[in-house]
């Protein structure tokens, strides 16, 4: 028999992503939203499906993922983001896997959107961020405010079924993402010590578009990959131009 897993979402304000995901994750033997006291009607969804709904105050991802493994009642657990869909396949294989585990935890393939249309270049699969399946005795979250990492206490395996993420539905929530996490991004770097500068501002931003788009291939995706490689040259002038705003005694709210 397979582990019990439990399998987590964390969320804010996004009630209509959590009606897409939690139709494909009710395989799961236990479904928890990590909620930071979203103002729409997040709680309303969640009852709607019969899932677990907690509030968790927001000190930034890392402490929150931590936060919300300590709630759920099984320890192998799954971890889906709000804009992410399981698939019939990466469930199979979740049940596969667990019946037997080899490793304490799994990273997971992702198939990414963008505005609608499939990508695959310019560092968009398989997408590996984090493991998304494991024991969770055995992985604990960093407690980064953004971009959080993680330390395994094992050995860690892949899966080969991908589950798919749609993060850029419009270009009004790629707008409001890059401002939240570049904000994050500038206070945590900021915080460590490092400072923005002219080479950084002139510098990183083509380095940046050059990566995405010529070695990781995103010309390929055509319009889409350059898209891509353009927004991200701007994501990274935007995180330190935020650096540089902070150092400079402008603190952001």
């Amino acid at each position: 028999m397979p582990e019990p897993v439990s399998l987590y979402i964390i969320t804010f304000n996004d009630a209509d992503n959590l009606r897409a995901v939690l139709p494909t994750v009710l395989w799961a033997d236990e479904v928890v939203v990590a909620d930071s006291f979203s103002t729409d009607d997040t709680a309303a969804v969640c009852a709607q499906f019969g899932v677990r709904h907690v509030d968790i105050k927001f000190e930034g991802f890392g402490k929150l993922r931590n936060d919300t493994l300590a709630l759920l009642k099984h320890d192998w657990v799954v971890s889906i983001d709000s804009d992410e869909r399981s698939t019939p396949e990466f469930a199979d294989e979740v049940r596969r896997t667990l019946a037997a585990p080899a490793h304490a935890a799994y990273f997971v393939p992702r198939r990414n959107t963008f505005l609608g249309k499939p990508v695959r270049f310019g560092g968009m699969y398989p997408d590996y961020r984090q493991p998304q399946v494991f024991d969770r005795r055995k992985l604990r979250y960093r407690e980064d405010p953004v971009h959080e990492s993680f330390h395994c206490d094992g050995t860690i395996g892949f899966f080969k079924n991908s589950i798919w993420q749609h993060p850029w539905p419009t270009l009004k929530v790629i707008m409001q993402k890059g401002d939240r996490y570049t904000t994050l991004v500038a206070r945590q770097r900021f915080e460590k010590g490092k400072r923005a500068g002219v080479s950084q501002l002139l510098g990183h931003p083509p380095a940046a578009f050059f990566k995405k788009y010529i070695l990781q291939q995103g010309f390929r995706d055509g319009v889409p990959g350059l898209m891509i490689a353009t927004l991200h040259a701007f994501y990274t002038f935007v995180k330190y131009a935020k650096m540089w705003e902070l150092q400079n005694g402008s603190p952001r709210s």
